[in-house]
């Protein structure tokens, strides 16, 4: 099990900023574009995800986001620790809002009209608030282990939050190896063959395109977004493009309810619950996820968002 090579491109978008991005493939049969989660970089994505989707006809685009990999740093607060627990946004934080302008813009900078939107965790929260306010943009969205925003759903097990809680920021790349891969023995599947290995390697490489240094400050602010844009339940009720939701049924960092509420606050939306599926894309579940993203962009090729 092996991550995806990029050839890494940068691109300076409309509000000035600069982000990111790779691609893959050629257009033959449209774009996929790939929105990767909570502060994780471009090259989460495993190959066999990627090639799946390329060999398919895709032209496949990742990028990092805002506060991630080699994208741009924001100068906004984020929330301490105590805000964090209480759910509440520092003043002047940005919102999921801004991450999804940022990936149309990122869209309209490559001069790609509309694309295949696939967010897993809290890049389907970036995929669904962009399907909801930049419905033009999005042919399809697939939300992968993610949620609505509501506090009533979705959330960590109280083992998870425990290891988020005692975690300590890295000091060199052997601690974010370490660090990583206690995180992810625990929401992922150690089991899946090559994991430990993909864990490592996404460890050290993420560690070296973010400058050598940890940077909770800017994870801070991605948690910050979220926390600022709340429950999203109204909104996701805007959402015209066919959107499948994909979950596993034993999903540690996303309760799986997360996956339940998605599905049933957006008009049409088909729910896809995996098996076994952890909060981990490893190559079995890059070829089961890719499989259904397929399925679900041939199901709606010609969709039209209605008025």
């Amino acid at each position: 099990m092996s991550l995806a090579l990029h050839q890494e491109q940068f691109i300076t978008l409309k509000n000035g900023d600069t982000f990111c991005y790779a691609e893959h493939g050629n257009d033959t049969q449209g774009t996929i574009l790939l929105i990767a989660g909570l502060g994780l970089q471009l090259v989460y994505w495993p190959s066999a995800l990627i090639e799946r989707l390329v060999t398919s006809g895709y032209r496949v685009i990742c990028f990092d986001n805002r506060d991630a990999g080699r994208s741009v740093r924001s100068t906004t607060p984020h929330p301490s620790l105590l805000q964090q627990l209480r759910g509440k946004a520092p003043n002047g934080a940005y919102g999921l809002e801004r991450m999804a302008e940022d990936t149309a813009q990122l869209l309209e900078g490559l001069n790609i009209n509309s694309a295949h939107v696939v967010g897993m965790s809290m890049g389907g929260m970036i995929a669904q608030t962009l399907a909801s306010i930049y419905p033009d943009v999005v042919d399809s969205m697939t939300s992968i282990f993610s949620t609505t925003g509501s506090r009533k759903v979705g959330q960590p097990s109280y083992s998870t939050l425990w290891r988020i809680a005692r975690a300590k920021a890295p000091k060199s790349e052997s601690d974010a190896i370490i660090n990583y891969r206690a995180m992810m023995t625990h929401i992922g599947d150690i089991n899946a063959e090559g994991a430990i290995s993909q864990w490592q390697q996404y460890a050290k490489l993420a560690w070296h395109r973010n400058g050598s240094k940890s940077d909770s400050k800017a994870v801070f602010r991605q948690i910050g977004a979220i926390m600022k844009s709340g429950d999203r339940t109204r909104l996701l009720n805007k959402v015209s493009a066919p959107t499948l939701v994909i979950h596993g049924d034993v999903d540690r960092m996303v309760h799986p309810s997360g996956g339940v509420a998605t599905a049933n606050a957006i008009s049409g939306a088909k729910h896809q619950v995996l098996r076994g599926l952890r909060h981990q894309i490893d190559t079995i579940q890059s070829h089961r996820i890719a499989d259904s993203i397929l399925g679900h962009i041939k199901l709606h090729t010609g969709h039209k968002h209605e008025a």
